[in-house]
């Protein structure tokens, strides 16, 4: 038992942080010199660890446990298929939802107007919504009672939605600005055209392996694509060289799609004015570049997939696969929850509530700048502790 323990605590100090493997000794030393990266050090002393541990039992017992780890190859072998396997159910039922989200589609965007048979909702109280309008109207009123009060003005007042209009306005924006990673994603000048989107559709691929995005748009005046694409491709099967971890089906690669902008319409890039100075004449000159702009359409040009796991790009990439699988397992499913709140996840939830404390401790203090606006955040290939943006890409 004392060897185990021993091994436990020498990987948690490996695992927390760089100081084990600048200081770690002879093994340390010798691993940084080879031009391994980080997680490569870490895996080398970890595995070194572990195999300490079991030299330090007696060989029967060494035994037994290769005996183990050949089980436990057999049972990832069979949660393969077991994944693989639900996948085809997904793709099945797909195909059944699909009539379901076209009827949505055509409700949202003012085709269809539903009868009075199909607004029913059984098993909902019908003074729900109407406690809810009270409390909206309710709180409508405070706001403008506070407002006369401080006599600020710099806020306009939202306009009133026409009561016959069409469909759902801005249904799809207003879910972008409810989930959070999509909001912090999105830049003001993306909002015009997002309240352009008319639908999000999802593509799944039986083989190979993966599924498609489809954000489909109505006619505007910044590109000429009626929809634009997000293509991840999943694998599951578990490594040949590392077998036991293999976790489920993960998304390891992605390809976006290409947007025909209009001329001068491109939100991903902008343009600058920088000052060169002649280095023997001295004399000064203004040269104008295009770099690139945070927008959320960066999402449709996402990098090429790194071979060192530690970058920065393998980063941006991993918060992309949380965001691509979010949207297709959350945001399309759920869309109507999404849109009135009720299908939020609690750092959703929670983000909104942190960002109402920052207004409310603005207007307290005259001295203190505004808040800034916000901006939106299966298993995924180098999944880390990353906050979930895309729009450096």
């Amino acid at each position: 038992m004392g060897s185990v323990e021993r091994a436990g605590d020498a990987t948690s100090e490996v695992e927390s942080g760089e100081e084990e493997i600048v200081g770690g000794g002879e093994l340390a030393q010798h691993l940084m010199k080879s031009g391994m990266t980080r997680n490569e050090m870490i895996a080398a002393i970890t595995n070194r660890l572990h195999a300490e541990t079991l030299a330090s039992l007696p060989p029967n017992v060494r035994r037994r446990i290769r005996a183990l780890r050949s089980l436990q190859k057999d049972f990832v072998d069979i949660e393969a298929k077991f994944y693989s396997e639900v996948h085809t159910l997904e793709c099945k039922y797909e195909k059944l939802y699909k009539p379901l989200f076209e009827k949505r589609a055509q409700i949202v965007n003012g085709l269809y107007e539903p009868t009075d048979e199909e607004c029913q909702n059984p098993w909902r109280d019908e003074s729900e919504e109407e406690e809810l309008a009270r409390a909206v109207q309710k709180a409508a009123i405070t706001e403008g009672e506070d407002k006369d009060k401080t006599g600020d003005e710099t806020k306009p007042a939202e306009p009133v939605m026409d009561p016959n209009v069409k469909g759902i306005p801005d249904f799809w924006y207003t879910i972008f600005r409810n989930v959070s990673m999509l909001s912090e994603m999105m830049q003001e000048h993306d909002e015009p055209i997002l309240k352009c989107l008319q639908d999000i559709k999802v593509q799944m691929h039986e083989d190979p392996f993966g599924f498609t995005l489809e954000f489909h748009f109505a006619p505007n005046e910044y590109f000429t694509n009626t929809v634009l694409t997000k293509e991840y491709a999943m694998k599951c099967k578990p490594d040949d060289d590392n077998p036991l971890e293999f976790e489920g089906p993960e998304i390891y690669s992605c390809k976006g799609c290409e947007i025909n902008w209009k001329k001068g319409k491109n939100v991903t890039v902008k343009t600058i004015k920088k000052k060169q100075k002649h280095k023997s004449r001295g004399s000064v000159r203004i040269v104008t570049k295009s770099v690139q702009a945070d927008s959320f359409f960066n999402f449709f040009s996402p990098p090429a997939v790194p071979e060192d796991p530690d970058s920065d790009i393998q980063a941006l990439l991993t918060a992309d696969f949380e965001i691509g699988h979010y949207i297709r397992e959350r945001v399309v499913s759920r869309a109507v929850l999404i849109y009135t709140g009720e299908g939020l996840d609690d750092d959703d939830d929670d983000d909104y509530e942190e960002e109402e404390e920052e207004e409310c401790s603005t207007e307290e203090s005259d001295d203190e700048q505004p808040a800034p606006r916000r901006r939106g955040k299966k298993h995924v290939k180098g999944q880390q502790e990353t906050p979930a943006e895309c729009k450096q890409q």
